[in-house]
């Protein structure tokens, strides 16, 4: 189709449609190919796939300004903890910090991109250019919303905000058999009752969402009682302030949990994504082309995390969901319907051509 592909130094995948003027501005649409285990075969990769069937629906035509493909390395943050590290490079936001942070085998990011062939030291080469004039990422909804109105195609209007955490109780490990349950420290005793507490406080809180996905005992012996337990903690809300409040709650219930049970627990951020507003100007031509394309659109909030609340930070940036069937996601059963992909490379294509005919929209750039 005429791309120049090319692998950049923090993994993402780079393919770039070029106008006929080499001093013309540039798009990028996108998402990220990355999973998580157990994973479906959308999120992510289908907006990826997307952006390459719209350069294919074009056959040779050019715009008025170039389209750049980009495939994130790594958005869903699974092996090293961290999220987002493949748009953070296009924002200027991978440092020392996050090169030295490491997975569970102690391989660091910087090791890993070093074992992959790449040079973590030209990271900042993979920076968008200042004549990126927007983003538009194409995502599954991951949730049940668009299927229970009957549509297929939703506008994002804005990202809620995220923390993640993790707690470490501690407590004193001993014989399962030999020690009176009045003389236990048990760190997993402490666990299970915070994790009830988060459950209670998300319930209590309209529109917060809190999930702890992840336990590890030490020493994870059945006649062994646990003296260590390590718990995740995420957290989301579309304000920041209410997510702020529910995250101090959470740490004072596990402070006041360990000392009713003569433990004592540390925790750390592990991410505090504020809330993302999309890009008004965008997501008022994605209404439009969706209307185009015959379907109603819905505005809505994201409850996931993606890309573009990074991209946000420096670029004009948007996302379209399509309707997930059951709303199910992060499982082997997600899907999407082929008439919707079918609408979304439409409504993609009138909104190429609107932009095509908005010179205001092209002489936006990066703030990179």
């Amino acid at each position: 189709m005429g791309v120049r592909v090319q692998i950049d130094a923090v993994g993402n995948f780079r393919a770039l449609y070029p106008a006929p003027e080499a001093d013309s501005p540039r798009l990028l649409v996108g998402s990220h190919l990355d999973t998580v285990p157990n994973a479906g075969a959308y999120d992510g990769p289908l907006g990826v796939l997307l952006a390459v069937a719209l350069l294919e629906a074009l056959h040779g035509r050019r715009l008025p300004y170039a389209i750049e493909v980009v495939g994130f390395s790594e958005e869903e943050g699974v092996r090293f903890g961290v999220p987002f590290i493949g748009s953070r490079a296009l924002v200027g936001r991978v440092d020392g910090t996050l090169l030295s942070t490491t997975d569970a085998q102690g391989i660091s990011v910087r090791d890993a991109i070093e074992r992959f062939g790449l040079n973590p030291n030209e990271i900042p080469l993979a920076r968008a250019a200042s004549d990126v004039c927007g983003y538009l990422e194409f995502h599954i909804e991951q949730g049940p919303v668009l299927e229970s109105l009957n549509l297929a195609l939703g506008v994002v209007e804005s990202i809620a905000g995220q923390s993640r955490m993790e707690f470490t109780f501690v407590g004193r490990a001993n014989h399962a058999g030999t020690t009176p349950m009045n003389l236990r420290h048990d760190a997993m005793g402490a666990a299970a009752e915070w994790i009830t507490a988060v459950e209670y406080i998300a319930k209590e809180t309209p529109q917060l969402v809190a999930t702890v996905g992840s336990v590890e005992t030490l020493p994870g012996a059945v006649n062994v009682i646990a003296g260590e337990v390590r718990a995740s903690l995420d957290v989301r809300h579309p304000d920041d302030d209410v997510r702020t409040r529910a995250v101090e709650q959470l740490i004072h219930s596990a402070q006041q949990i360990a000392r009713l049970r003569g433990l004592s627990v540390r925790w750390k951020q592990r991410m505090n994504q504020p809330a993302v507003a999309m890009d008004s100007f965008l997501s008022s031509q994605i209404e439009q082309a969706i209307g185009k394309a015959g379907c109603r659109a819905h505005r809505m909030v994201s409850g996931a995390g993606h890309d573009a609340m990074i991209t946000a930070e420096q670029i004009p940036s948007a996302m379209v969901f399509l309707r997930t069937p059951g709303g199910v996601s992060h499982d082997p059963t997600e899907s999407v319907l082929a008439d919707d992909v079918a609408l979304a490379i439409e409504a993609g294509l009138y909104l190429l051509d609107q932009l095509a005919a908005t010179t205001t929209f092209q002489k936006r750039t990066c703030r990179a």
